[in-house]
């Protein structure tokens, strides 16, 4: 199809199955669901992303229905309430976005257990990475080996992930964070 045929659009992830490729974005305009294929995330540095996130998307009509073939922009979605974590209930964000950034890799992730490990780089401790943490950053799910990059603070029973993102998405975004 030619390049005339994208339209740009936004919406909210309907859901989005890692295990299955794929999932649905109902666009903010109406209209019918926009299949999401875990390719065109990959394209954009990710492997998941979580229901409920806000994403800004070019999309394509195809004789099997809308889908998308480009990822613009991911928004974590908004939570009505402050997490459940007390090791960062009392972080202000300002806090959070001053704890750098570091290279990790995920050595397992339960998402029904609701928990996983990650190592950072050149450092022997474990990163104990909660779901909550893991949605808040918009992403649905972790895999063993998935390169990630991570805020990692000392808690009271060691040190905790209180962000995490697809690292390729921190080296396509050139220095600069998303909000």
């Amino acid at each position: 199809m030619a390049d005339l045929d994208r339209s740009p659009v936004s919406g909210v992830v309907k859901w989005f199955d890692p295990s299955k490729g794929f999932g649905f974005v109902i666009a903010d305009g109406g209209g019918p669901d926009i299949l999401l294929h875990v390719n065109v995330l990959r394209n954009f540095g990710q492997n998941s992303v979580a229901d409920g996130a806000r994403v800004d998307l070019l999309v394509q009509n195809t004789n099997r229905g809308v889908q998308a073939i480009e990822i613009t922009a991911i928004h974590p979605p908004e939570t009505g309430h402050s997490t459940a974590l007390v090791d960062i209930a009392g972080l202000a964000p300002e806090e959070i976005r001053a704890v750098p950034l570091e290279p990790a890799r995920v050595k397992w992730f339960d998402k029904a257990k609701g928990f996983g490990f990650a190592n950072v780089f050149g450092k022997p401790e474990d990163v104990f990475v909660h779901i909550e943490i893991v949605h808040q950053s918009g992403l649905s799910d972790l895999q063993p080996g998935e390169a990630l990059a991570v805020r990692v603070i000392e808690g009271k029973r060691g040190n905790m992930a209180v962000e995490v993102q697809a690292w390729e998405h921190v080296l396509n975004s050139d220095g600069s964070e998303d909000s």
